[in-house]
């Protein structure tokens, strides 16, 4: 059992109930026309002829001025390669020079121009795939009870290696497991982005393992020889380089989408269902259906998994990826051992008590305990449903977030002082750390 309790959130792809006022922004233009009328004046012909006398003498200072002030501007860069400053342009030169030789002015035609973004996409398109979630909900009927219906939902996935192992996040496939996250229980299916699919009811894929704390999962196929995504590193990422997303916004229907932006920010510390992810920020358009897929370099390499998006009222262009730099280990460990093994777990649920619940409930400020899994460190400890943990190793805790980053620091089979508060009275416990699984 996981030792928090999720909650829903404004990050959620799926999620808009963030209900905050719209922004209102004042948009200046950058053309106002004058709309005023100018009046005519009589003018003889004598006017006309000084106004023409004067504006060619003026004019030819003028020109005399402006070629003179920007032959020192211009002649520096005449020997640069065009290459070098606009890379990708394939371009005509031709150069002006004066009666001496010297060159004068360096005339670019571009011909021809390759958007990085369409060689990204034939490149890592044939990697992505979409994936058909199967499974069945319980829909309410009557106050006594409801109707067993079956639903279904779609994201993104990434092929990560030949003989059929695909990337994509837990919360995708999570509605196909069971409650402990140990079997799959729904049907999943895979859309290739070729003629390989089984008709329209996709490839029957298994779920090799999922990590609902990472919000990573790993599926498997029986297909051989598949376009693998080449994977790079998030470690390198530079804020304000490309960044492309490829995916399945709102589903099959539009399998393959390719959107660009850049990398707006890195190691952004994001809530979600009660968990903190460093993500890579985006402004690459991300949306449901876009998570699992792949966020994309210049050269072609996945730097991210897409996992969710701002969503309230006046946002726009603010996506999350998950760095592949920490889903490199996750992946490797659930295709090996179907879980990640030597993550510590306390074997606790509960619920953070704050101090406008303490005052209500009269009860202390810390960890309610909701429940205590069999067999686990907790339950070895003496910690029972109803206890308040105040402090865990030493250094107090006053939510599940605090808790489990404390817990971090320690592995399974590790030993830590645990302090508890039962029926008012203080109690400490030694409590060894099980692995999750």
């Amino acid at each position: 059992m996981d030792d928090f309790k999720f909650t829903n959130n404004q990050f959620s792809p799926d999620d808009n109930r963030d209900k905050r006022e719209n922004l209102s922004y004042y948009n200046s233009p950058f053309y106002i026309p004058n709309e005023h009328k100018q009046k005519k004046a009589k003018t003889g012909l004598l006017s006309y002829i000084a106004v023409a006398l004067i504006s060619s003498l003026v004019g030819g200072i003028t020109v005399g001025f402006i070629t003179l002030a920007a032959r020192p501007v211009v002649e520096p860069i005449v020997d640069k390669a065009v290459g070098s400053l606009f890379p990708g342009i394939v371009s005509k030169v031709s150069i002006d020079k004066d009666k001496n030789g010297q060159s004068l002015l360096k005339k670019i035609e571009i011909g021809s121009y390759d958007s990085p973004v369409v060689a990204i996409a034939e490149k890592v398109g044939p990697s992505i795939v979409g994936i058909r979630v199967v499974y069945n909900e319980t829909v309410p009927f009557s106050f006594f009870g409801g109707i067993e219906s079956e639903a279904q939902g779609e994201g993104s996935g990434i092929i990560v290696k030949k003989d059929g192992y695909i990337l994509t996040n837990y919360h995708v496939i999570e509605k196909a497991y069971s409650a402990s996250g140990r079997k799959q229980t729904g049907k999943v299916l895979v859309f290739l982005p070729n003629s390989k699919n089984e008709g329209q009811e996709g490839i029957p894929a298994k779920i090799i393992g999922g990590d609902k704390s990472t919000d990573i999962a790993v599926l498997k196929i029986e297909q051989d020889n598949l376009p693998e995504a080449e994977l790079g590193n998030s470690s390198e990422v530079k804020v304000g380089e490309l960044a492309v997303a490829i995916g399945n916004p709102l589903g099959l229907e539009f399998a393959g989408s390719v959107t660009a932006g850049v990398v707006s920010a890195i190691n952004r510390s994001i809530e979600i269902d009660g968990r903190k992810l460093n993500l890579i920020q985006t402004d690459a358009a991300i949306n449901p259906g876009n998570s699992g897929g792949a966020l994309v370099n210049p050269k072609g390499q996945v730097i991210g998994i897409n996992t969710v998006k701002m969503a309230s009222a006046g946002v726009e262009g603010i996506g999350f990826a998950i760095p592949i730099d920490e889903v490199k280990p996750i992946m490797e460990q659930l295709i090996q051992y179907k879980y990640v093994k030597g993550r510590p777990q306390i074997g606790i649920g509960g619920v953070s008590v704050d101090e406008n619940t303490s005052r209500i409930y009269d009860i202390p400020v810390g960890i309610y305990v909701q429940q205590v899994t069999p067999f686990s460190g907790a339950e070895r400890a003496g910690i029972q449903v109803g206890d308040v943990i105040v402090e865990f190793a030493g250094k107090s805790v006053k939510t599940i977030e605090e808790l489990n980053g404390n817990k971090k620091s320690y592995k399974a089979g590790d030993t830590v002082k645990v302090v508890i508060i039962r029926d008012g009275v203080r109690k400490a416990v030694n409590l060894k750390l099980t692995e999750e699984k």
